[in-house]
């Protein structure tokens, strides 16, 4: 799991369980102060992978290009 900060949130790569054997790459933001429930960013939306290790591979890879997080959240690219 790669992890990045922001001024108010944390991002990390995630994966999202489609099926048994079958994942989506995610970005998973959480406030970095105020607790809560993170909120999951499928990546990649046309490709899955056979393993979370592969979808969490190229979840990184999506991180590092991530420039910033809005106040509600959403991704900045």
């Amino acid at each position: 799991m790669a992890r990045k900060e922001f001024a108010q949130f944390e991002a990390v790569s995630a994966v999202v369980p489609v099926e048994p054997g079958t994942y989506h790459a995610a970005i998973a933001v959480k406030a970095l102060y105020e607790g809560g429930a993170p909120r999951f960013h499928k990546v990649l939306i046309d490709q899955t992978f056979k393993t979370a290790t592969e979808a969490d591979a190229a979840a990184a890879q999506k991180l590092e290009a991530l420039q910033g997080v809005t106040e509600d959240g959403e991704l900045v690219w």
